[in-house]
């Protein structure tokens, strides 16, 4: 389109891969203990792919009464179920963080103390871009703070030098309290407090008053509770009042007797003249403890807030001296009866520790030059304290900020320190407003062009919540930068965190191709963008034809009016739809404009090259562009006039445009089939293993059936139902276990499972399979047929072809298998642990496909053997229509269940009916082994002539002498049309066929030369 008579153009955006390894990157010194306020440390080789065997640790240490905030600004490393390759360790002082992939990018984590620790590995292979973490020093107040009273170590809290304490003849001490565990103790002189097993003390001044009628020491219990501790030393009374009640007894060894001035005062450690809690004495935590220098009346305890000020020993930084060891913050909890509310901080303003009735300034937010102000106020009633609402009368708004041709470099300076701080979602669109209009009455030179992208870039930090709104004017904002950037020379790049733009000067009577590309530089987070030649392993890459000028869409005075090529590279993709259709966004964002026209239908292709994010070897790639004028102005992705080339391959896409539009990009399938919500894959684990565990135990009773009673398993079919049966079985039992082996994360054991599952899948596969073959040649080929050695053969295949698949697995790569992450839900949560195949080609290959060959087979049995059976039985005249049908269909549902057509239906798991497809497939699948039994066992009338002759009593018992029980033992003898019910694998629909045309029951027993005798036959096929 035309706009001021130059013709705009630009080209699609694409996938970008991990930074690529570069020669000549060295690794660095990676174990470093760093106390500076704040900084920032990488990856080895960062942004570049880091080397393989690394072990690095960085120790960041901060003064004692801080705490170490860090932040992963980019983080990018091999990904694996549990970390078990790559990973990052962030020990934040009670606990240890592990990480992997992409998981951690833009994630902050505070330390529990004043050190954090943040450990690097890497193995063998495969590597990544890495990551970029800054740390900073955060002050915390002690209210945040509890300590841990120390077991006689050298590392005591204790009152500091600055703090002159009386002598006292009074006392009230409050604190809260938590136990960790029980310790013996050994007596000191001059504590106030100490537990000797069940025993609580007050020694005051060397005399030692038994406490425990009226505080146990089952009162301390782990979870925080306060407590008060009051002693008169007129009197000798001791007093506690603890859960809303008081309780008092007299001391009398004590009256009289004070306690000294000076000396010091600690929690816990060797007994020092005052202390709390005795050598080795107490276990566990202490917080907010106060003294006051008299003993509070039963109101005044009452009365008492957890902010009240101890006149002698308050609960403040200045007032302690704490190992950093000791302290431990954890902003997340609140201590009981904690309502200090003066650590409220709203965005941009950190209001410090206050006093009540105490007014605090902070400069304003943006304008550094005024102050605001809010005060620390008291409730009367119950002595908590609050703030006021901030004065913000004197701040001015972004909005308020004056644009103008003359100011256009100070106000672009003031926004990108704005930018620099976190902004609110109208913060966000307030300063992209600011910006347009600033790129609109400025004349942008190359420093405020650096400024503006720069700001640009600050803003795309934002949440995509935050950019929603705003992402098209940003977008736009971008473009006419570009177009108006003045500069000398024949190119210029300017270059941010998050946004990289370069300007080349052409000459059209000249132009013959061009191309550019975007990198990292080593030793940089910033992308770069370079005009000389081809890159390496570059990021992005585009292709200009020299047929680019020559489109039919330009004229030649527009031709005339060309004289730069711009290119802008975006490393972040927040300004962009990431879902659209199915597909995700899997790629950073490319886009190069010539002038300011549209051109379409090129002669030659625009090429575009980009790495992918990751390697997807089984999804199609889909290019496409983004147009403004879809969604209503909004904007969206459109892949007209682009398709992909040949030759990308699974971690490069290559796309042919005959069109170049506003902007371009490549998209990728990524994980795009939808996801089954939290409720519904509960529900469905609940099935399954409720189902696993009904199959697994009526597994075990059809095989226990056949193997306790020698006569039903004389013939094949009962030899490869048991062997069927078997493998269900040990199928069902290690699927039951293998999510609590998982969870012992071990690895040899996790791998075993993994192995063992795959293993016994396949043989459920290969039995079922088995089953339609032998149908098939027992019903079908059933004129001179013998197999020597039948069953052995039949074994064979069953358990030998699955673990020769199983064992090339292992020896080509074992680290196929192990631990996967399954149900996870956009929260994060309901997800689980499970030991199973890591690897998709392996998964595809000897899963998926070997199944689809097994269903293949079974299905294409499955219609011969019920034609068969319809037909023959259709012969029959002493049955009624119903009962026919009815035969059948029991026929069809014992087949469908023997050769497992039910697994079929995770063929149809997808879109709109993927969740009610799971839903079959886990109910019928589960339930494999109960539905056999049900068919294969209860039903069949051998089975049940045998358990009522050995498992019954009374009149349920069958007398061995019966018509039934010799019909029973006669059967298994004869060699008729009974032995088709056999050969289907003795099927409940067996004895169906006992009427069928003397020629079939001539050759029937597929497995008998016609002059050997049955039964001996049958021995020597055993083999």
């Amino acid at each position: 389109f035309f706009s001021g008579g130059c013709l705009y153009l630009k080209v699609h955006k694409f996938i970008l891969l991990q930074s690529p390894s570069v020669l000549g990157c060295t690794t660095t010194n990676c174990n470093m203990l760093l106390m500076e306020a704040q900084g920032e440390f990488m990856s080895p080789c960062y942004p570049l792919k880091y080397p393989n065997s690394q072990a690095c640790k960085w120790t960041m240490q901060a003064p004692a009464g801080f705490i170490i905030q860090l932040s992963f600004l980019d983080f990018d490393l091999e990904e694996a179920p549990g970390c078990i390759y790559d990973r990052v360790v962030v020990n934040t002082g009670n606990t240890d963080v592990k990480f992997c992939g992409p998981t951690a990018n833009g994630l902050t984590l505070n330390s529990t103390g004043n050190v954090m620790e943040l450990s690097f590995t890497s193995d063998f292979s495969v590597q990544k871009r890495g990551f970029s973490v800054s740390f900073r020093h955060v002050a915390v107040a002690l209210r945040n703070q509890k300590v841990t009273i120390s077991n006689g170590n050298s590392q005591t809290t204790e009152v500091s030098n600055s703090v002159s304490i009386p002598a006292l003849s009074h006392l009230t001490l409050c604190f809260e309290l938590e136990r960790n565990s029980d310790k013996k103790v050994h007596n000191t002189e001059g504590v106030f407090l100490q537990q000797t097993a069940c025993i609580v003390w007050m020694i005051v001044d060397g005399v030692v008053c038994p406490i425990d009628t009226i505080l146990s020491s089952t009162d301390f219990t782990s979870t925080m509770k306060p407590f008060c501790v009051l002693w008169t030393s007129a009197n000798g009374r001791v007093a506690v009042y603890f859960n809303g009640n008081y309780w008092a007894k007299t001391c009398s060894t004590s009256s009289g007797h004070t306690v000294p001035g000076g000396g010091q005062f600690q929690l816990g450690g060797q007994g020092g003249s005052k202390s709390i809690w005795g050598q080795q004495s107490f276990d566990g935590n202490i917080y907010n403890l106060r003294l006051w220098d008299y003993a509070m009346t039963v109101q005044q305890l009452e009365a008492l807030s957890c902010d009240t000020v101890g006149n002698v020993i308050d609960w403040d930084n200045s007032h302690w001296t704490i190992p950093s060891a000791q302290a431990q913050t954890d902003l997340n909890q609140t201590f009981q009866n904690w309502t200090h509310a003066v650590y409220e901080n709203p965005l941009h303003y950190r209001w410090p520790k206050s006093r009540p009735t105490v007014t605090q300034y902070l400069p304003c937010f943006p304008n550094k030059d005024q102050s605001t102000s809010r005060t620390c106020l008291i409730n009367l009633q119950n002595y908590s304290t609050y703030w006021s609402a901030a004065d913000i009368s004197n701040c001015t708004d972004i909005d308020d900020i004056q644009v103008s041709a003359e100011n256009a470099a100070e106000v672009a300076v003031q926004l990108a320190v704005i930018t620099n701080n976190e902004l609110s979602n109208e913060e966000v669109s307030k300063v992209v407003t600011k910006v347009k209009e600033l790129v609109n009455v400025a004349k942008i030179n190359t420093t405020l062009a650096s400024t503006v992208v720069t700001i640009i870039s600050n803003v795309m930090a934002s949440s995509e919540t935050a950019l929603a709104a705003t992402s098209e004017k940003a977008l736009k904002t971008v473009d006419e930068l570009v177009q108006k950037i003045e500069f000398e020379g024949s190119s210029i790049n300017i270059t941010s965190r998050h946004l990289a733009l370069a300007i080349s000067a052409i000459n059209t009577t000249m132009f013959n191709g061009t191309s550019f590309s975007a990198f990292m530089a080593p030793n940089t987070s910033h992308p770069q963008i370079n005009f000389e030649s081809e890159r390496m392993n570059a990021l992005a890459q585009v292709t200009l034809p020299a047929s680019l000028l020559y489109s039919n869409s330009l004229s030649e005075a527009e031709r005339s009016t060309l004289s730069r090529i711009n290119f802008m590279f975006f490393s972040n993709t927040n300004l962009f739809q990431k879902e659209q259709d199915g597909r995700s966004l899997n790629s950073y964002v490319v886009a190069s404009s010539v002038g300011n026209f549209s051109i379409s239908n090129l002669m030659e292709p625009v090429e575009i090259e980009i790495a992918h994010l990751s390697e997807q070897p089984s999804l199609n790639p889909v290019c496409m562009f983004w147009d403004f004028n879809m969604n209503r102005g909004a904007g969206g992705w459109n892949g007209e006039g682009c398709r992909v080339s040949k030759e990308s391959s699974s971690n490069k896409t290559i796309c042919l445009c005959d069109h170049l539009t506003h902007f371009g990009i490549l998209m990728d399938i990524s994980g795009a089939s939808p996801h089954i919500d939290p409720q519904n894959n509960k529900i469905l684990t609940f099935i399954t293993y409720i189902g696993c565990g009904i199959s697994a135990i009526f597994s075990a009773a059809t095989l226990l059936t056949y193997i306790a009673f020698e006569k039903l398993r004389r013939d094949y079919p009962s030899k490869i139902l048991m062997n069927l049966s078997t493998s269900l079985l040990f199928l069902n039992m290690v699927f039951l276990l293998d999510g609590w082996l998982a969870s012992l994360e071990t690895d040899w054991l996790c791998l075993s499972v993994a192995v063992f599952l795959h293993y016994f899948l396949l043989t459920s596969f290969t039995w079922m399979g088995l089953e339609s073959i032998h149908m098939y040649i027992a019903l079908v080929k059933v004129f001179n047929t013998y197999i020597r050695r039948y069953i052995l053969k039949f074994c064979i295949v069953g358990w030998g072809l699955p673990a020769v698949l199983v064992g090339i697995v292992v020896a080509i790569d074992k680290n196929s298998y192990g631990l996967q992450e399954y149900g996870k839900g956009e929260s994060g949560e309901g997800s689980s642990e499970f030991c199973w195949i890591q690897n998709s080609v392996v998964f595809y290959i000897t899963c998926v496909g070997y199944f689809c060959l097994v269903f293949l087979l079974n299905v294409a049995m499955f219609i011969v053997v019920m034609l068969q059976i319809c037909g023959r039985n259709g012969k029959r005249s002493n049955r009624t229509l119903r009962e026919e049908v009815l035969r059948n269909l029991r026929s069809v549902i014992s087949l469908t269940f023997l050769l497992g057509m039910t697994w079929g239906f995770a063929l149809f798991a997808w879109g709109p009916v993927n969740l009610a497809f799971m839903y079959l497939f886990s109910i019928f699948n589960s339930l494999q082994g109960l539905f056999i039994f049900i068919f294969h066992c209860a039903l069949k009338e051998n089975v049940q002539k045998q358990w009522r002759r050995y498992l019954c009593c009374g009149r349920f018992r069958l007398s061995d002498n019966s018509d039934w029980s010799k019909t029973a033992t006669n059967n298994t003898k004869k060699v008729s049309s009974d032995n088709l019910g056999k050969s289907l694998s003795s099927s409940s629909f067996g004895s169906s066929t006992a009427n069928w045309t003397s020629k079939a029951k001539a050759t029937l027993n597929p497995f008998t030369k016609r002059h050997s005798n049955t039964g001996e036959t049958q021995r020597r096929g055993d083999g």
